[in-house]
């Protein structure tokens, strides 16, 4: 049921998504975008991203370096003749393989393609990282956000509570009243240590996820989130055409293409060539000699090059299917900024009603026109009415902020923002 008013204002956006929401000023309750940045370079996934580049770097320089070496054979051997001298014979040869035209050109386009794929999916995993960032820090926010409001509730039952109980030493209360004010005290209290509870789960999970991000003590205050007007087909755009996930697939797809090109080019091997010299006869006879060996292609290079070439028709496929899939998460992360934004204003129209009816109702109880039990209902009722302000202006926020991460706009390297 929470979630209703959230999938009515998105149903409501469905034809036309209008206003957008952009951070006006997160510097005051972000972490600092040095810390930031520390943390998301520190994080494991992005440290094994790394040394995927180093690794595909390396094989890069491999591929241009090709799969042939200089080998190197020798034999000795001893001839006996019968009735005759013995001799000491050697033989030796130095070949190497060699690359037919075209071939040393794919290894390096193959090589190159490797290391633009690790690259985008280094810059993809720092992403990632930056998204589980934000997600764990508002979390963390909206736990102390409804610590707070607990922490508030909690109080103003107590002091509810202890002026009944005097009106009752004094004569001016009954007893009842005095027991749901006890009852309000001890429904305050269970809520106030589940609070807490989750504002110390929050903490003790950011900071075993980004342990470079000290937190601090007490939560900055959230500004209200603000519109942008009608970007948001601008916004979409963005988070499309800087999207790593995209770029990846396509030069892996590309990658694969040019795997198929080497295999439909390796059908003809490569000869090798070499040296060869004898020493015969104790070195009465010697010879010098070039070897040249060329093995035949046969089914199994055949087979192998159609293997390569469904691979690349694979790649390709889900490069498409990844920028389908990145555009329409572009445009449900928009549209749901947008929605967002509206549940909070509803949200904050909600909580001023409820204000001024609880302000009514305390009015009426202090008169003598309304019972405790009215009173203590009207301030649960704000209570929970600030809580869904609170939840819902985190909500916005971090909608806002989620759509400046995917456009690469926070917490990214400047070049991200030009790919």
């Amino acid at each position: 049921m929470k979630r209703l008013p959230l999938l009515l204002a998105l149903a409501g956006g469905l034809a036309a998504p209008g206003a957008v929401l952009a951070s006006p000023d997160d510097a005051g309750y972000l972490p600092p975008e040095t810390l930031v940045l520390q943390a998301i370079a520190a994080h494991p996934q992005v440290l094994a991203a790394r040394a995927g580049t180093a690794r595909a770097d390396a094989q890069s320089r491999g591929l241009a370096a090709g799969p042939h070496e200089l080998t190197f054979s020798v034999m000795s051997q001893q001839r006996r003749v019968r009735n005759g001298p013995q001799f000491h014979e050697y033989e030796g040869q130095l070949s190497r393989g060699v690359r037919l035209p075209g071939k040393a050109r794919l290894d390096r386009e193959i090589g190159r393609l490797g290391s633009e794929v690790a690259g985008l999916q280094l810059a993809d995993a720092e992403h990632q990282a930056a998204r589980l960032l934000l997600a764990q820090w508002m979390d963390w926010l909206r736990a102390e956000g409804g610590l707070a409001q607990a922490q508030t509730q909690h109080e103003l039952v107590r002091r509810d509570r202890d002026a009944i109980q005097r009106r009752v030493r004094a004569g001016d209360a009954a007893l009842r009243e005095l027991d749901s004010a006890d009852a309000a005290v001890a429904q305050a209290q269970a809520q106030l240590t589940a609070a807490a509870a989750q504002r110390e789960s929050t903490r003790a999970g950011l900071g075993a996820t980004f342990p470079q991000i000290p937190l601090p003590e007490r939560a900055p205050a959230l500004p209200e989130p603000a519109s942008d007007g009608d970007a948001a087909q601008l916004h979409i755009d963005h988070i499309i055409d800087r999207s790593h996930e995209i770029g990846a697939a396509e030069r892996e797809a590309e990658r694969l293409q040019r795997s198929a090109q080497r295999a439909r080019a390796e059908r003809r091997p490569d000869p090798s060539v070499g040296l060869r010299w004898l020493d015969e006869r104790g070195g009465e006879e010697r010879s010098l000699g070039v070897v040249v060996s060329i093995p035949f292609g046969g089914a199994l290079r055949s087979a192998s090059a159609d293997a390569q070439q469904a691979d690349a028709e694979a790649g390709s496929a889900l490069a498409a299917g990844m920028r389908r899939a990145i555009c329409r998460e572009a445009e449900q992360t928009v549209r749901h900024a947008d929605a967002s934004y509206r549940v909070w204003r509803d949200s904050q129209r909600a909580l001023e009603a409820v204000r001024a009816s609880t302000a009514r109702a305390r009015r009426a109880y202090v008169l003598g026109e309304a019972g405790i039990a009215e009173l203590i209902a009207a301030q649960r009722q704000e209570q929970e009415s600030a809580l869904a302000e609170s939840n819902a202006r985190a909500d916005a926020l971090e909608a806002a902020l989620l759509i400046r991460i995917d456009a690469h706009e926070l917490w990214h390297d400047a070049a991200d923002g030009d790919r």
